[in-house]
């Protein structure tokens, strides 16, 4: 027997575990994803990575604005679901919904809860210089990332991880697991676990004033900070360049020996003093320019030493 499944989720990270759910055989009557949105600088409306995947597939693809819809719940309702099963879906479900599957409403989420309940948990951990975090299946409560962990899986932060690399090897751990929990769900045997409510740590949305970078830190908060925002929406400085202020996203950097004030530029690659120690920045990316490594971004934009980044 197979479980009768809706599928909720809207980036390439949920699509990875659509695919997942669906080579196990488990019958998706429907996928909820996110509208269509204007993307480039066309503006052309574009489905979600959830939406192509699932019209390859010949599901049946519903993409309410707003979940809290009566009709919305109602139509939700009558699917006559085993579970729901929810990856970055981007929107809440209310309380209705969470009750209306036979089993209930599974969750993907990216850290080892409790640490990084929210919606940032794979740059906030990188942020936080942590070493260690997991891709987690949890029952979905009302409450935000509070539900017991269903099933779980440890994945190492190396010193070279961005959140762009974690969040690619997570999103495969994550799509290996669905199809372990579902079998264990279909058999019953699947054990909830509750969390722990010590060492609850919050992922906050990462907001646009804190991506600047801050050179008061020690080298390695400003380099976990930098990877912790790599590649979206990128840590960024500005420096003047002929009069005119550029700003400039670091995309990776790495602590290094090095004194001076923070900021203070001191050697002619990109050795950058901060509080204590220094970073050595070897990615950027100018406005409207590709990223580059740092020999190619100096070859084309001079920083000389005893510049102050701001």
């Amino acid at each position: 027997m197979t479980l009768r499944l809706a599928f909720m989720g809207t980036p390439d990270f949920a699509a990875a575990s659509l695919a997942g759910i669906i080579g196990a055989g488990h019958e998706v009557i429907t996928v909820y994803t996110q509208p269509e949105r204007p993307r480039g600088r066309g503006q052309a409306s574009v489905k979600t990575p959830v939406h192509r995947l699932a019209e390859q597939f010949g599901l049946i693809v519903r993409t309410p604005e707003n979940f809290r819809d009566p009709r919305v719940i109602t139509q939700f309702e009558s699917l006559d679901l085993d579970a729901a099963v929810v990856a970055a879906y981007g929107q809440i479900l209310p309380r209705r919904a969470l009750n209306a599957p036979r089993l209930g409403c599974l969750n993907l989420h990216g850290s080892l809860l409790p640490r990084w309940r929210g919606a940032a948990p794979i740059q906030r951990a990188i942020m936080a210089g942590d070493e260690v975090t997991g891709a987690q299946i949890i029952q979905m409560e009302y409450e935000l990332d509070t539900g017991p962990v269903l099933m779980s899986e440890v994945v190492p932060i190396t010193k070279t991880d961005t959140a762009g690399s974690l969040h690619d090897r997570l999103m495969v751990t994550g799509a290996d697991l669905w199809p372990r929990a579902l079998a264990a769900l279909e058999r019953g045997t699947l054990k909830a676990v509750r969390q722990s409510e010590h060492g609850v740590t919050l992922a906050g949305k990462i907001t646009r004033g804190e991506a600047r970078i801050d050179w008061r830190r020690s080298a390695r908060e400003a380099a976990n900070h930098i990877r912790g925002l790599s590649p979206f929406p990128g840590a960024w400085f500005e420096l003047s360049n002929n009069g005119k202020l550029v700003r400039v996203k670091v995309h990776f950097a790495r602590p290094e020996r090095g004194e001076g004030e923070p900021g203070e530029v001191l050697d002619n690659q990109l050795l950058i003093a901060c509080g204590h120690g220094a970073v050595r920045l070897t990615r950027l990316q100018r406005e409207g320019r590709d990223v580059m490594d740092a020999g190619a971004f100096l070859n084309g934009f001079s920083v000389e030493p005893g510049a102050v980044l701001a």
